[in-house]
C-alpha cells in the first residue's frame, strides 16, 4: 500500500523567498518509524527536516521530532518555525497557542497569521550560562576563528550558554571583521570537547541593518553545518547574555531587540528577541519570527 505525505519547503526567519534558513516540513508523520523519517530526511537533504505528528498525551497539542540528513536532533529553532508557517497555511489557522512537545520537553508556540505568511513566537526559558573562556583558550579559540585579540568587543566577555544545545558567543568590535571571518573549521571542530561548545555564535554590534541590534554568523562544524543562515535558538542565547551582562536594559521586566544573520551567505533573516528578567537576571525568552513556503509538494511511497 502507498502512502502520500504533504511535504513543504519553508524560508524560516524572513519574509522574502530564498532568504532566511530553509527547512522542510513533513505533516501527517504518524505512524511513520524513525528509519523512515530518517531516511526521508537524507533524501530531502535541507539542512533540518521536521516531522508533525498528532499529540501523545493531555498534556500537549502536538509532537515534533527534527532530523537532519544523518541524525535525530531533539530541537530546532527555525524548523519549529517553519512547521507552524506551514499549519497555519494548510489548517487556515489565524491566531493559535499550542504546547509542542519535541526531544527536549515541552515548548509553547504563539501563531499569528497575516495574508501570505505568519508570524511564530517560541517561548522558553532562559539560557544558562556554562562557562567563560580563560585566557589559555584563548589563543586557540582565536587562531581558528583567524582573528587577533584587537578584533574582539572588549566590553563583552567570551562565554558558553547552553538550552537545549550549547553555544560560544564572541563579539566583534567591526562588521568588517565579521565578514571576513574565515575559520578554520576542522580546528572548530577539535575544539568543541574542550570548550564545551557545539556551535560559535560569533557577533557584532557595528553596522546591522537598520532596526536590529546585531549582526551575527554561526559555525557550528562538530554537528555537520559549517556555516548556519539563521538560527533562532542562538539569539535567544544571545538575549540572554546581553541582560546578565547589562548590555541591554531590561525596562518594567522585559528586554527586546532584533538579530540579523545570514547576511555573508546571501540568506538574510532577522530574529526578534524577548527576555523576562528578574533584577538582571533572565528567566524567561520569547524568540520569534516568520517564514515564506517556497513550494509544497505530495511525497508518495
Amino acid at each position: 500500500m502507498s502512502r502520500s505525505l504533504r511535504t513543504f519547503q519553508v524560508d524560516a526567519f524572513t519574509s522574502r523567498l530564498f532568504t532566511g534558513n530553509p527547512a522542510m516540513v513533513v505533516l501527517d508523520a504518524d505512524g511513520l518509524d524513525e528509519a523512515c523519517m530518517q531516511t526521508i530526511a537524507r533524501e530531502l537533504g535541507c539542512g533540518d527536516t521536521a516531522f508533525v505528528h498528532a499529540p501523545a498525551g493531555p498534556d500537549h497539542d502536538l509532537r515534533i521530532r527534527f532530523f537532519t540528513p544523518t541524525r535525530e536532533v531533539p530541537f530546532v529553532g527555525h524548523a519549529t518555525v517553519a512547521a507552524h508557517v506551514v499549519r497555519a497555511q494548510a489548517l487556515r489557522i489565524d491566531t493559535q497557542r499550542v504546547r509542542q512537545l519535541s526531544g527536549t520537553g515541552i515548548v509553547e508556540v504563539e501563531v499569528q497569521s497575516a495574508r501570505d505568511s505568519a508570524h511564530v513566537s517560541i517561548h522558553q526559558q532562559a539560557a544558562a550560562r556554562v562557562r567563560s573562556i580563560e585566557h589559555g583558550d584563548l589563543e586557540q579559540l582565536l587562531d581558528a576563528l583567524g582573528i587577533g585579540s584587537a578584533d574582539l568587543d572588549a566590553r563583552c566577555p567570551i562565554e558558553v550558554y547552553a538550552l537545549r544545545s550549547t553555544r560560544l558567543l564572541l563579539a566583534l568590535r567591526s562588521h568588517s571583521a565579521l565578514t571576513k571571518l574565515k575559520p578554520d573549521l576542522p580546528a572548530l571542530a577539535r575544539l568543541t570537547p574542550h570548550l564545551g561548545a557545539d556551535g560559535y555564535f560569533v557577533f557584532t554590534f557595528d553596522g546591522p541593518p537598520a532596526g536590529c541590534l546585531t549582526e551575527a554568523r554561526m559555525f557550528c562544524p562538530a554537528i555537520g553545518i559549517a556555516e548556519d543562515a539563521v538560527s533562532g535558538n542562538a539569539h535567544g542565547m544571545l538575549g540572554a547574555y546581553l541582560v546578565r551582562q547589562g548590555l541591554i536594559e531590561a525596562r518594567e521586566g522585559a528586554a527586546r531587540f532584533r538579530g540579523s544573520q545570514g547576511t555573508v551567505l546571501g540568506r538574510p533573516g532577522e530574529v526578534d528577541v524577548e527576555v523576562q528578567a528578574e533584577r538582571r537576571e533572565p528567566v524567561a525568552v520569547r524568540v520569534s519570527g516568520t517564514g515564506v513556503v517556497v513550494f509544497a509538494t505530495t511525497l508518495t511511497f
